[in-house]
Parts: C-alpha cells; sequence; structure tokens
C-alpha cells in the first residue's frame, strides 16, 4: 500500500472538506444532519425505552426528552466518554450529509449526469444504519441489535452485545472516513474546477 498517496488523497480530501465549509449549501446538510443524528443516538441511549416513555407522558413530556435529547448533543446531562462518542459520530456524518448535498446541487446546476451522486446516497444510507443497530448503551445491553442477539443466542446475546455493537460502530466509522476521503476529494475537484470555469468566463467576456 501507498501510505504517501494515501496521506496525500487526505490532504485533497481535507482541502476539499474546508472549501465546502465556504458553501451555504454545505452548512444547510451538516446543522440538520448533526443535530438529527445526534438527538437520535442520544434517544436510543436506553434502547427503545425513551420513545415507550414519550408514547406514554403525551406531548409535553415527548418535548421535555426531545429538548434533553437536544442539549446532550453538545454535552448537557451527558458522561465525557459517551458524549465524544455521540459527538463524533454526528460531526462525521453531517460532514458526510453535507458534502453529499452540496455535490448533488453543484452536478446539478452543471448538469452532471454523473451517476456517483446516487452511490454517495447508498454509501450514506449503509452507514445511517450501521450507527442507528450499534446505537445504544453498549455496557448495558440496550443497544437495537440486542432482541436479535437474544433472540439468536439466548443469554449469551446480551453477554456479547457490547462487543458486537462496538464493532458495528466502528465498521461504519470506518466507512465513514473512506466516504469522506472520496468525496471530499470530488468536492474538491469539483469546486476547483468551477472557480477555473467562472474565471475564465470572466476573462473571455472581459476581452
Amino acid at each position: 500500500m501507498n501510505w504517501r498517496k494515501w496521506c496525500d488523497e487526505f490532504l485533497l480530501a481535507g482541502k476539499g472538506i474546508l472549501l465546502a465549509t465556504r458553501e451555504k449549501r454545505f452548512w444547510i446538510g451538516f446543522v440538520i444532519s448533526f443535530l438529527f443524528f445526534g438527538m437520535l443516538m442520544n434517544l436510543l441511549s436506553g434502547g427503545f425505552s425513551k420513545f415507550e416513555l414519550m408514547a406514554a407522558t403525551g406531548f409535553s413530556g415527548s418535548m421535555k426528552i426531545l429538548a434533553d435529547a437536544l442539549l446532550g448533543v453538545f454535552g448537557y446531562k451527558m458522561i465525557v466518554s459517551e458524549w465524544l462518542s455521540v459527538f463524533a459520530i454526528a460531526v462525521l456524518q453531517g460532514t458526510l450529509i453535507g458534502l453529499v448535498v452540496l455535490l448533488w446541487q453543484k452536478k446539478r446546476v452543471s448538469k452532471n449526469s454523473d451517476t456517483s451522486n446516487s452511490a454517495n446516497v447508498e454509501k450514506v444510507g449503509i452507514i445511517t444504519g450501521l450507527i442507528a443497530l450499534g446505537a445504544g448503551c453498549p455496557t448495558c445491553g440496550t443497544t437495537l441489535i440486542t432482541p436479535l442477539l437474544g433472540a439468536i443466542f439466548s443469554t449469551g446475546g446480551l453477554a456479547a452485545t457490547g462487543v458486537i455493537s462496538g464493532v458495528v460502530t466502528a465498521l461504519a466509522i470506518i466507512i465513514a472516513v473512506l466516504s469522506l476521503k472520496r468525496i471530499g476529494e470530488e468536492t474538491y475537484v469539483i469546486i476547483v474546477n468551477e472557480k477555473y470555469l467562472r474565471k475564465k468566463e470572466e476573462r473571455e467576456k472581459g476581452a
């Protein structure tokens, strides 16, 4: 494996992400997805218990639970280690979706019929599914995969939940980072090319 090439590609992807942060469309996708996934992971921290509580407490109780989940994205009433995990994953997912939204808009404007948009959306869907599947509280056996493991392995399922949910989450993060590398590179190329064409058009008008 050519590590120098990989480092160069990650550096290029980083430049692409920095360029994307100057675009309003990126921030729209980022903020919405960051808050959504952060809240979702906080709500799933006890399995489905918070959703059951929301159904039992009515509108006012549900709003209180949602507000706590929202504040939890920023560390409110959260254990630092758990909050860092939720925050990091939410930022990663928000950045990925923000880039996909930006690329979608730019390719639509340029009438680019490239099929990579659909592939990017599929990857985001896979990552989202893995993050949701591994979400919850592995130490207390309340991740979303607990019922499945319990059905397959009976009492052994709960013991394996923490390990498997951690593996699922780690897999989601790895896929997300690799996707960020590729989509970040693509973003850099498109934005730089867009600037070049704009300057070229201005020069031709001024000639």
